[in-house]
């Protein structure tokens, strides 16, 4: 029986509108909207979707480095909404974080050996030596020399100040580690030995991933499981193998068929749609995705599909089903 490390109950997020003005719109952006999700432990759960559906937000509301709108996150069964700052501290230390861009994640005037360091000393764990010793076993695990301790983040490329990152986050021994985009901001190349370090890092230390990405080659590559979100929406969630074979939700099969081929002799149908994304601050009725949908029913205009279970761990947010 699989044990959940991280749920969501129907979880949202709005972003106030700031106008100035004799007037203030009392409008917001709706960035997260009612996702309900289950990671369970030791998998890698992999969050796709367009620029601006909502996956980030959805990523920090989940670690509660921003506050719901509405609904609950538990971690191990525990209500993280409810924590007080001693709670929340405490969970620190069970979940971190690597952002997309490694260079503004790391603060320029701090040496790395002082920049891993940092979360030990934050938390008081082990005596100064043993912090220290702790730090250069870190960075021999994510690829990097001894002697790369005493220097600054400017002097390393891309690639290195994510290992560093990746050194920062695996420092209190999390359990739970979010990565949003954290590889989009590299060379191909260095996209796979970061995405294979993190899977190295996973049988190594136990780990439970949230992976974030656009990019639908590097979740094939490293997720278990896919969640599909769009306009702020889940759409669809079901196992890596067969949402590649067969996409159940038409925005999926859609987002699937973009995807370049590698093969140059390939072809693949492509599913072109309709008009624009639609905005988050007035959002269509009934199903975000109708007025682009090529098997759009009449209900889907009216009638908001609630995510689903349409076949064994198979879920999709759609009126066909």
């Amino acid at each position: 029986m699989t044990e959940n490390i991280l749920s969501a109950e129907q979880l949202s997020k709005h972003y106030p509108i700031k106008e100035h003005g004799l007037f203030r719109s009392k409008a917001v952006v709706r960035a997260v909207e009612e996702v309900s999700l289950e990671v369970e432990k030791g998998e890698v759960f992999g969050l796709v979707g367009e620029s601006g559906c909502g996956k980030s937000s959805l990523g920090r509301v989940l670690l509660r480095l921003e506050e719901p709108s509405a609904g609950r996150v538990l971690f191990q069964g525990q209500d993280l909404v409810g924590f007080d700052r001693s709670e929340l501290k405490a969970f620190r230390r069970q979940a971190q974080i690597i952002y997309q861009d490694p260079y503004s994640a790391l603060n320029p005037r701090q040496r790395i050996q002082d920049l891993v360091r940092e979360p030990l000393d934050i938390h008081g764990l082990g005596t100064g030596r043993q912090r220290s010793e702790r730090v250069s076993r870190l960075l021999e695990k994510v690829g990097l020399r001894p002697d790369h301790a005493s220097r600054y983040p400017h002097e390393f490329s891309g690639g290195q100040r994510q290992r560093i990152v990746i050194a920062r986050a695996l420092a209190l021994n999390p359990k739970l580690i979010l990565a949003d985009e954290a590889v989009s901001a590299l060379d191909v190349s260095i996209q796979a030995q970061v995405i294979n370090l993190l899977k190295d890092l996973r049988q190594e230390f136990t780990l439970t991933y949230i992976f974030i990405s656009h990019d639908l080659s590097v979740i094939k590559h490293i997720a278990d499981r896919v969640g599909v979100m769009y306009l702020g929406r889940l759409v669809e969630v079901a196992p890596k193998r067969s949402f590649y074979q067969e996409p159940k939700h038409p925005y999926s099969r859609a987002l699937l068929s973009s995807a370049p081929v590698p093969d140059p002799r390939a072809r693949r149908q492509r599913i072109i749609l309709a008009g624009d994304v639609p905005s988050p601050v007035n959002p269509p009725s009934g199903c975000s995705f109708h007025p682009r949908c090529p098997q759009c029913l009449e209900m889907c205009k009216d009638t908001f599909p609630p995510l689903r279970q349409i076949s064994p761990q198979r879920y999709a947010a759609c009126h066909l089903y």
